[in-house]
């Protein structure tokens, strides 16, 4: 159907019905303010109305106050200031709810990327046997963090997914309710949340949604695709789960918390099936069957309420019984209500007794601190350590050999802190996957791993706590980032694969290496273009390098929700992997309010991982059809990541480039928003320094800047010289051919266009800082003209009309909030000391983010 088809959808399924169900916030129960609902409106058409004349967001709050309110007095502003953020955070949750209720009329379910299309396309191009081939070793893993891009609690979360329910089915009376559910459930955490409390809330995904989309996929394939005839042992999809295990700059994380995350996983799954096998019973109330059914009911009850004292359950015996039932099924009774029991058969295959397999990070300069702790603590207590006297001045070869021949036992309790966890937690590795198989826990992710040695320092500290060579059951998974380690990447892999102890590992891991690229730090270190031309090409050289070994590369990408860390329009990116990657398996971070925006519905959820699935697969069957990178477009992509880099990198060491960020965005709120376990900086140290800073708030700050440049800074500088050099025709031949580009360019387009640069314009004449918005400015006005020059278009986001319209619908509900927020930062800049005065202000500015960061959803 045409673009045209699903922006009147959207017209109606969305905007017309926010507009109707908008107006029953005015009987929401906000205590002691009146009109809140009556002023909101005027409040939002103010400040479009004196944006555009050139008024600050100061300007705006007092003219706003004296026109329309009796309100003089500071207190009084303020109060009203926070019943209006209350009421706009509300706002924006009737709108996902709309959203995700109106998915399947303004998207193409079965449209392109579907696998029911996939599978039409293979029929078509006489290709299903490929089809089939593929399937049975293609899979996606998705990995769930709990990085803070999302500030729903789980209450929340519950009434958005109840809301929509009801929106889709026009359900008045029920919506009415929710809304004034929402009018008194809290919106934030009034303490900072546990990690232990982060993995409950991603739980509710788990149960309510993916075990339901991941299943109906499995369904779909087994059936329709293989015709009731697939045996093999694929499960097409997987989740990861970091929460509980991503100790990675977060001093919250630790072995007891990833034992105890690992068993509410084991305890969540048990719940399904146990919730299955209650409504199977039903259904197949027939002999024998459903005496079978009584004893897997029992076994289940008994793992879910009294899983201490019962004897746990494994996989392979559930589906034992459960296929004992299958078979008497189909001999004795007609096959009746098969394909339910079918379906409960292959959820068991997914997901095991582990539902998603915990991954463990760490920074691999804790891992070099670590070996050290122990080798002097072992020097005092025994008289002799792990390591040579000068092995801190021996090369990284020869430090590598002393680590191979490491082996022991060690005790964490011999050691304190940092050292003591560390160990505890490659004990704990051995302990969940004793109760939820290997599968529970088996991978080991090295944060900014920097060489051959990193990989070295974790298998030598598996070694020394008691794991043995040929039962070593974990992938090590180095997570390259910055562009220097992207391009020492294949240098490093060549090194370990030539190294006899660890090729022997992956010899006994099925000669299988996962290797992680960070698109985050990628872009916060080296800007937008540069960040995914050097991950593209560090694919290929990593493959290139894997293959040269006889070993199977698998990528697995840190993407963030947004275009500038990686995310956008995702499955795209996949679908223009030339034949120089390796395609085996797409395995990408979910974070934040991807998880909700992509995830929330299970209709949403289903089309978005077929989406990737799809992207995967077409890539290699179709790819005879697909125009590949030719020499000219790598000089091209050569050029302008390096031009694009050297721009960036040049604004990056501005001396007031942080300064900035921290004056005019809530850089420094990050930490106080009780958002997250994980502290929004690496180190402990008290100035910000650049390195410490995450991703997570660097970007989210320029977001609520509304000025993204991560997502398009030396974009335009780029393209623009490619012009000058006489190269414009090639670079828009590339952009017409290459989906890669073309893709790039495309997110690029929706972080320009989820900004709005007259919010900050009165920084223009602050006489420290107006250059740097100048500067911003300029780049970003070059970009939007350069790439709509690329793109024969008249507007961002041309060719998807109902994303653009959701964006700037998005934008309009929470054009208030942004302007608050920038009047708390100019009064604290500007008129308050250090006191109660300036506490509640800073309350303001965190309960803006709030809102901001919600209505982005994919928020940069």
């Amino acid at each position: 159907m045409s673009s045209r088809h699903y922006i009147q959808q959207f017209r109606r399924n969305v905007t017309d019905k926010y507009t109707i169900y908008n107006s029953l916030f005015a009987a929401l129960p906000f205590s002691g303010i009146a009109n809140v609902g009556a002023l909101l409106p005027i409040l939002s058409q103010t400040c479009e109305d004196d944006y555009k004349s050139g008024k600050d967001p100061v300007q705006i709050i007092n003219d706003f106050f004296h026109q329309h309110t009796q309100v003089h007095d500071e207190k009084e502003k303020i109060d009203r200031l926070f019943k209006f953020v209350q009421y706009i955070e509300r706002q924006v949750v009737l709108f996902d709810a709309i959203e995700d209720a109106a998915f399947a009329n303004v998207n193409n379910i079965e449209g392109p990327g579907s696998l029911k299309s996939l599978y039409n396309e293979a029929v078509f191009a006489g290709k299903t046997q490929a089809l089939k081939n593929k399937l049975k070793k293609f899979r996606v893993r998705v990995v769930l963090t709990a990085h803070p891009t999302q500030f729903y609690p789980g209450s929340v979360l519950g009434i958005i997914h109840d809301m929509s329910e009801a929106i889709a089915k026009n359900d008045f009376h029920t919506i009415n309710e929710y809304i004034q559910q929402l009018g008194i459930t809290p919106f934030f955490n009034k303490k900072q949340p546990t990690p232990y409390d982060e993995a409950l809330n991603l739980m509710w995904y788990l149960e309510n949604i993916l075990y339901h989309s991941i299943g109906n996929i499995y369904n779909f394939i087994e059936r329709d695709i293989f015709d009731h005839a697939y045996d093999g042992e694929n499960p097409f999809i997987e989740l990861g789960f970091w929460p509980g295990g991503d100790r990675d700059g977060n001093p919250f994380v630790n072995a007891s918390t990833t034992i105890k995350v690992a068993e509410a996983l084991r305890s969540s799954i048990i719940v399904c099936y146990y919730r299955d096998i209650r409504k199977l019973k039903r259904r197949l109330t027939f002999s024998d069957v459903d005496v079978l059914l009584q004893e897997l009911e029992a076994i289940l009850y008994e793992n879910v309420f009294r899983p201490t004292e019962s004897e746990p359950v494994h996989a392979s015996q559930l589906l034992q019984k459960l296929l004992t039932i299958q078979q008497l099924v189909k001999e004795k009774h007609h096959s009746l209500f098969l394909q339910r029991l079918n379906s409960l058969i292959h959820k068991v295959k997914i997901f095991g007794t582990h539902f998603a397999t915990i991954d463990i990070r760490q920074d691999s300069r804790i891992h070099t601190q670590v070996i050290q702790t122990i080798h002097e603590s072992l020097v005092k207590t025994e008289g002799k350590g792990l390591l040579p006297d000068h092995y801190q001045t021996m090369s990284p070869s020869e430090k590598i050999s002393v680590l191979c021949s490491l082996k022991g036992e060690l005790n964490p309790a011999w050691f304190d802190s940092i050292t003591r966890d560390t160990l505890e937690s490659i004990y704990a590795i051995q302990n969940i996957q004793q109760r939820n198989g290997e599968a529970g826990c088996n991978r080991y992710v090295i944060s900014n791993c920097q060489g051959s040695l990193n990989v070295m320092e974790v298998y030598a500290l598996f070694r020394l706590c008691g794991w043995k060579e040929d039962n070593l059951q974990v992938d090590i998974v180095p997570l390259f980032e910055t562009i220097d380690d992207l391009a020492h990447a294949e240098k490093t892999m060549d090194e370990l694969y030539q190294l006899p102890t660890y090729a022997d590992h992956l010899k006994r891991r099925k000669m299988q290496q996962t290797i992680m690229l960070g698109f985050s730090d990628g872009t916060k270190d080296g800007g937008y273009l540069q960040a995914n031309w050097s991950i593209y090409t560090a694919k290929e050289n990593l493959t290139a390098i894997s293959r040269k070994y006889n070993i199977k590369a698998k990528f697995f990408d840190g993407r963030g929700g947004p275009p500038s860390r990686g995310g956008g329009k995702t499955h795209k990116f996949y679908a223009s992997m030339g034949s120089n990657i390796e395609n085996e398996e797409i395995q990408l971070t979910i974070q934040g309010q991807t998880i909700t925006s992509n995830f929330g519905t299970i209709q949403s959820s289903q089309y978005n991982l077929e989406q990737l699935m799809s992207a995967g697969i077409s890539n290699e069957l179709f790819a005879d059809a697909r125009i590949q990178l030719s020499q000219h477009d790598r000089y091209l992509m050569e050029e302008l990541g390096s031009i694009s880099h050297a721009t960036y990198q040049q604004f990056k060491t501005h001396p007031l480039f942080l300064a900035y960020l921290q004056q005019f965005s809530p850089l420094n709120y990050y930490s106080k928003s009780n958002i997250a376990s994980r502290p929004a900086k690496r180190g402990t140290g008290g100035a910000l320094r650049f390195e410490d800073l995450r991703a997570i708030p660097f970007v989210g700050s320029w977001s609520q800047l509304k000025q993204n440049v991560p997502g398009f800074f030396g974009v335009g500088t780029a393209l623009k010289t490619m012009k000058e050099k006489g190269l414009w025709e090639d670079v828009k031949a590339m952009f017409r051919n290459v989906l890669f580009f073309r893709t790039l360019i495309d997110n690029s387009m929706m972080s320009m266009l989820k900004s709005f640069f007259p919010l900050t314009q009165y920084i223009k004449e602050d006489p420290e800082f107006g250059t740097v918005w100048k500067l911003v400015k300029d780049e970003f006005n070059l970009t939007c003209n350069m790439v709509l020059e690329l793109a024969e278009a008249a507007q961002l986001m041309d060719d998807d009309q109902p994303g653009r319209a959701s964006i700037q619908m998005r934008d309009k509900i929470v054009l208030p909030l942004l302007t608050i927020q920038q009047y708390a930062l100019y009064q604290i800049r500007n008129h308050v000391s250090d006191g109660p005065e300036k506490e509640v202000y800073e309350k303001l500015i965190t309960r803006s983010m709030f809102g901001i960061i919600n209505a982005g959803r994919n928020s940069a």
